[in-house]
């Protein structure tokens, strides 16, 4: 019997399941805001240089006049936010005077900013504009950078102190970080906050699915496992309208972190995974963790009942194996678990690539980024419920394979829609990007039941480690624009295409297929297929002769 049918016999996907999934969603979905909180704390306003020329007659000018003669307007005829005039230049208000051959020199005075849409940004505190425009990049990659070194702590730390104890540390590391960042002085110091920032995000993500699936029946996982993207959509939708009601960079860093003290108190309610503590011999916490879910699901006496001696009977065959995971060439040791990662690492980094490269900077579509942000985080919801229902009655390989295929061809298209067309550029970009979300949901449950318990960390951490590699690329791959405006998109839609054919080639199906629990199971598992595929194609030859053989006799 299978740890699976404990879960059964102990209330299936019962009171406890659905209390212990929303507590744990719930700061998965806060955690899209810190991830495009930059869209909005490092936006861009339009600017143009400040000219403090000791001229009397400045002051007698009104604001638009005096705009006119010290900035020189570009081919748009706005104001150019880079240069401006030496010297007033009193004469172009004249309507026959030319600005041809008028000296101009760089901004040496800081800059005047709009303030009628973002009344203060990082961009405007510390002037990341112009020669400085690619600090405000740089701060995301830094955060990107944290997700990164945090995936491969804590994929590891999780198998080996456990679930609970780097989900509770992220909780506070976030919530006095995110915190702490509202009240920096300096750049500098905003992106080393940044960054242990960023390294929660997978602390977070990566032991709230494990414990999730750890602690959910066969029959629930998938619904569990999309419920993590909504929560990440709705994240997305909170940050929209949190953004638009709190305009302040600092007021709206701190509006976004302060939540997670309350994740982190309730936090120590949180049972550990029975699942990691038998497979740590730490039997007696597993039954008491068990007893505690069978009261809440109102199967006390059944708790009551639960002994070691019986916990051990449901998973002895499959923990019988079991060893501890503290290489990551774990992940590499054998032939069907080296397929696995190798196929998750590119598909991994191909989703996040492109859905970060559509989604970090909202600003090129020249629509409100509030409605653009609103429409990024509704169209995930019908993709979703979409995504539900095939990986429930179709196959997780499936839902996969064809979300990424769809969203590398709707990048691909749309480069071949006319700029002046913004709304149905917009529109195009959100349904390739609720594609890109979807299947990013289905990865990680997909990973989740890919790998078995003994390295579930491990190799969601690694997968994850990719993904994040993916985030880091995806700014430098938009520079390839400069180069030839086809290349960015071409990119991400080639790989989001490549990606969904390996999960097509390469990897099996695992819908209602118990969570196996040791390397050794999954390769039995796999030549157990293997074998299987191989009589089936023994029987059709053996078919096929007997046919052919038959009109011969008959002729004879």
């Amino acid at each position: 019997m299978a740890f699976t049918d404990l879960l059964d016999a102990l209330g299936g996907v019962g009171r406890f399941q659905f209390v212990y999934t929303a507590l744990l969603l719930l700061p998965c979905g806060l955690l899209a805001c810190h991830t495009f909180l930059q869209n909005f704390t490092a936006a861009a306003p339009p600017h143009y240089c400040q000219h403090l020329a000791n001229n009397t007659e400045a002051t007698t000018n009104d604001s638009e006049a005096w705009l006119r003669a010290t900035i020189p307007l570009n081919q748009h005829g706005v104001p150019e936010p880079c240069r401006r005039y030496t010297e007033p230049q009193w004469a172009l208000l004249k309507s026959n005077t030319s600005s041809h051959r008028v000296a101009t020199e760089d901004c040496k005075d800081g800059w005047v900013y709009d303030r009628s849409i973002f009344p203060s940004t990082i961009v405007m505190e510390w002037d990341l504009v112009c020669e400085s425009r690619t600090l405000r990049d740089l701060a995301q990659s830094i955060y990107m950078s944290g997700v990164l070194v945090g995936a491969a702590l804590f994929g590891g730390l999780a198998d080996r102190l456990g679930r609970k104890a780097p989900l509770v540390w992220s909780y506070l590391q976030l919530a006095v970080s995110g915190a702490a960042t509202a009240y920096v002085g300096s750049f500098s110091a905003y992106c080393v906050f940044r960054f242990l920032m960023g390294m929660t995000f997978s602390g977070i993500i990566l032991n709230s699915l494990s414990l999730v699936v750890e602690w959910m029946p066969t029959r629930g996982r998938t619904v569990a496992g999309v419920l993590l993207g909504f929560s990440f959509t709705l994240g997305q939708l909170i940050l929209a309208g949190v953004a638009y009601l709190i305009r302040p960079w600092r007021w709206l860093q701190f509006a976004v972190s302060a939540p997670f003290l309350v994740f982190f108190l309730y936090s120590w309610w949180l049972p550990e995974s029975s699942r990691w503590l038998l497979l740590h011999g730490k039997s007696q916490q597993a039954v008491q963790n068990l007893r505690k879910v069978a009261m809440i699901n109102g199967r006390k006496e059944e708790g009551e009942r639960l002994t070691t001696e019986v916990v051990s009977s449901y998973i002895q065959s499959e923990f019988s194996s079991v060893r501890t995971s503290n290489s990551i060439l774990d992940l590499f040791r054998t032939p069907a678990i080296r397929k696995v990662t190798c196929c998750l690492m590119a598909i991994w980094f191909s989703n996040s690539v492109a859905y970060y490269g559509l989604a970090m900077d909202l600003q090129k579509f020249g629509l409100s980024i509030y409605l653009v942000q609103a429409l990024f985080g509704i169209i995930d919801i019908p993709a979703m419920l979409v995504a539900t229902t095939t990986m429930i009655y179709v196959g997780r390989r499936a839902t996969v394979a064809s979300f990424l295929i769809l969203a590398g061809l709707m990048v691909i298209a749309n480069m071949f829609v006319p700029e002046d067309l913004q709304t149905l550029r917009t529109v195009q970009a959100a349904l390739g990007k609720g594609c890109l979300a979807s299947s990013f949901i289905c990865v990680y449950l997909f990973t989740g039941e890919l790998y078995p318990t003994e390295i579930r960390q491990m190799g969601m951490g690694f997968a994850s480690v990719n993904a994040r590699l993916g985030g880091l690329a995806a700014p430098l791959v938009t520079t390839l624009g400069e180069i030839s405006p086809v290349l960015p998109p071409v990119s991400f839609g080639a790989t989001s295409v490549l990606a969904g054919m390996a999960v097509a080639c390469f990897l099996t199906e695992t819908r209602n297929v118990p969570l196996v629990e040791t390397i050794a199971a999954m390769e039995k598992r796999v030549e157990e297929g293997r074998s299987k595929r191989d009589t089936e194609c023994q029987s059709e030859e053996i078919s096929l002769q007997q046919l052919g053989a038959s009109p011969l006799k008959e002729t004879i």
